[in-house]
């Protein structure tokens, strides 16, 4: 992902520009409304870019900082903001992902941790496959001791419609390796849970 992202200059299809124009006026509104005159080119920058993921390689974004290493205790990244659609509504679902592993010989630039759970995030999603993908790829392409993910997220669709519940977050988690033990498990949730002075 380019750090200088400009989405007013992000690529877009017309098919996409007038299928926003068309929603608009099927919902009822004037599209030539000075208002909504821009919307439909805004909306499709924006979705574009909030779905970018489709186009990005994450087992790519890993092996390009991989490095030969002896370190060999857990290897934590937290608080890792992420943003993603639900693939049921397009509604948006957002919070944070907390990522460990185990090195096993190789360890990744911290920059490329973070760079994976945006390119999952940005597709249409439900967060349990989101905290799946997020684990396999890190999984297979560093090949460490262990791997683990836990993503907290609310959901646009439980709190803007639907049941409209506005404090709900929903957990999911994922344990590789090392994680199935009962121990580090342990003490990879506690060090999540930990503020660290």
């Amino acid at each position: 992902m380019n750090d200088n992202f400009d989405i007013e200059t992000f690529p877009i299809s017309d098919e996409i520009k007038k299928n926003y124009e068309d929603i608009i006026h099927l919902l009822g509104e004037d599209k030539l409304r000075e208002g909504l005159l821009k919307t439909p080119e805004r909306a499709a920058k924006a979705m574009k870019f909030l779905t970018e993921g489709y186009e990005q390689d994450p087992k790519q974004i890993l092996q390009s900082a991989m490095f030969e290493e002896t370190y060999n205790e857990m290897v934590i990244v937290k608080d890792i903001e992420l943003y993603s659609l639900c693939e049921h509504h397009m509604l948006p679902f957002f919070g944070k992902a907390h990522i460990a592993y185990i090195p096993n010989g190789h360890i990744v630039g911290l920059s490329k941790i973070p760079r994976v759970v945006d390119v999952f995030a940005r597709r249409l999603q439900v967060q349990e496959r989101l905290t799946e993908q997020i684990l396999d790829c890190i999984n297979d392409t560093l090949q460490p001791n262990g791997v683990a993910v836990v993503i907290e997220a609310s959901h646009m669709c439980m709190m803007m419609r639907g049941v409209q519940k506005q404090n709900s977050n929903t957990t999911t988690s994922g344990f590789r390796g090392a994680f199935k033990d009962t121990d580090t498990r342990n003490e990879f949730l506690k060090l999540i849970s930990s503020r660290l002075s």
